[in-house]
Formats: C-alpha cells, structure tokens, sequence
C-alpha cells in the first residue's frame, strides 16, 4: 500500500506544478524526497476540496476540521482508521517523519490554518489585516518546509527577513489569479480599497483598482529584494537554488502586471516559459516584446 500511496503523490504534484515537482526531485535532500511528494500533494488534494464549486460553507469547515482533528491524532502516535485514499498520503508522511526537527509539524499546522482560512474566507470580503496575516501565515509555512526537507540538518540563519521572498512572491501570486479567484468565491483586494474606489471585486480595469495593483507590485518587489538578500546569506546551495526559482516565477508575473499599465490579465496560464528562464538564470527582466505576445 505504501508504494501506491507514494506513487500517487508523485502523480498529484506533477500533474499540479511541474516547477514543485522537479525542485522536489532535483534539490531535496535524497532521503525526504518521498516525503516532500506526499507534503505537497496531500495539501494539494486538501485546497482543491475546499475550492470544489459544490458543497456549502459549513461542509467546508467540517472537512477541515477533520483534516486538523486528523494531523492531531497522528502526531500524538494514534491509529487513525477510515482514512480516505489521500488522506493516508498525511499518515505515511507522518510515520516517515524524522528525529524531533520542528520544521515538519510547524509546516503542516500552518497550512492548515492557510487551508482553513480559505474555507472561511470564500464568499466574504476581507480586511488588510487578515490578508497580511494570511501571507504571513503561508511564507512561515513554506520557510519551514525549506528547512525541513532541503538541508535537514542545516542551521539555517535568523533573520527577519527570513519570509519576505514568499511574502512578496504571494502577493504576486494572489494577483495572477485575481479573476479565477472571483469566480470561485475568492477576493484577494482588501474591502477598504473596494469601499474607497467603488469598485467590485472584478473591476480589474478601473483606475482605482489599477492604483491598488500597483501599489502592491511596489511591495511584492521590495519583499522579493529583501528575501533574496536572506536566499544568499543562506549557506546551502540548494536550497538557493530552490529559492531562486520560486522568486523567478513571480517576478516574471510581476514585471507582465507591470508592462500592462497594472491591468490584470483574465489569464495567465498560457505564457513562454522562456523569459522565466532568463529570470531564474539571473539575467534581469526579459525584453518588453516577449512579455507583450499575449494579451
């Protein structure tokens, strides 16, 4: 059984980002490269539940607090049985996990509380405070989960610095996705920018909203700055390269938001990958035409 739970989450997370998957393969330490499969997809199967068109709030929270209740009792060494396919994926990691490193559990009951949070917030506008608690909440996460499974042993350096990189690569984020999020029941600009402005959730174009998206540009970038100073003060060449990547990523959908005057796009999935690549091979921001293609 162990082996098909392991070759599912192999499957679930190249199926969902073969940027995760390949970073899992080629810069995790060797003998939590499974692990980290089974980390990524088990979360990866909790958010699609929640962000499932059918089913109410409440069935919603209930799934959620199942997955908590769930992650409790396997850490405290219970036997937990009628257990969903993917949710074994979350037990086998669990009898995997190593020695007292407190990376993995900080990892999982903060996406947990991510995941939560998400199953709450659907349907309902949010303030500045809780969207900057929610990016706070996801960097702790991901940083952790570097620690964890990229130089498990590493001592890694404090910093306050530390998350800013996955800060600013979320906000990116959140705005890349602006309008599948709208659609699903997701609004990612706070309910004051809406109230000042007048505007709806999905008025992308309008100049207040513009205002905003640029403003939030500003401060992803300032992040990713910051958090790319702590990427190199940290000692291990992997988990560099890791970081690198994952910085690359959103600033390539930074500098598209910015060469569309802070207009958002209704999609931005079909992109080259090449100026990605420029990107991550430091090279600086690819030429204006090839990021203007597609509109």
């Amino acid at each position: 059984m162990a082996e098909s739970i392991l070759s599912s989450a192999r499957a679930i997370t190249k199926a969902a980002s073969r940027q995760t998957y390949y970073t899992i393969r080629w810069l995790v330490d060797k003998d939590l490269t499974e692990d980290a499969f089974l980390a990524y997809a088990y979360f990866r199967w909790v958010d699609d539940a929640i962000d499932a068109p059918t089913g109410d709030r409440a069935a919603r929270l209930e799934f959620v607090a199942r997955q908590r209740k769930i992650l409790e009792r396997l850490e405290a060494g219970e036997v937990v049985a009628g257990l969903a396919p993917e949710e074994h994926m979350l037990s086998e990691l669990l009898r995997r996990r190593r020695d007292g490193h407190a990376g993995l559990s900080s990892y999982l009951h903060r996406m947990m509380s991510v995941m939560e949070f998400d199953a709450r917030r659907r349907g309902r506008l949010i303030t500045q405070a809780e969207l900057d608690g929610y990016s706070d909440l996801l960097a702790t996460a991901v940083m952790d989960a570097l620690g964890y499974f990229i130089g498990h042993r590493h001592l890694y350096p404090r910093s306050n610095a530390r998350t800013l990189a996955v800060v600013g690569a979320h906000i990116g984020h959140m705005l890349r996705d602006t309008s599948a999020d709208v659609s699903a029941g997701y609004f990612n600009i706070p309910r004051h920018v809406l109230d000042a402005g007048r505007i709806a959730p999905d008025d992308v174009a309008s100049p207040a909203y513009r205002d905003w998206v640029r403003r939030r540009v500003a401060l992803a970038r300032a992040h990713l700055r910051e958090g790319k100073r702590y990427i190199r003060s940290m000692g291990n060449a992997r988990s560099q390269v890791a970081g690198y990547l994952y910085c690359a990523r959103f600033d390539y959908v930074l500098d598209l938001i910015e060469l569309d005057g802070f207009s958002l796009r209704q999609d931005y999935s079909r992109l080259s990958a090449f100026p990605f690549w420029l990107r991550a091979a430091g090279l600086g921001r690819p030429p204006a035409a090839g990021l203007t293609a597609r509109r």
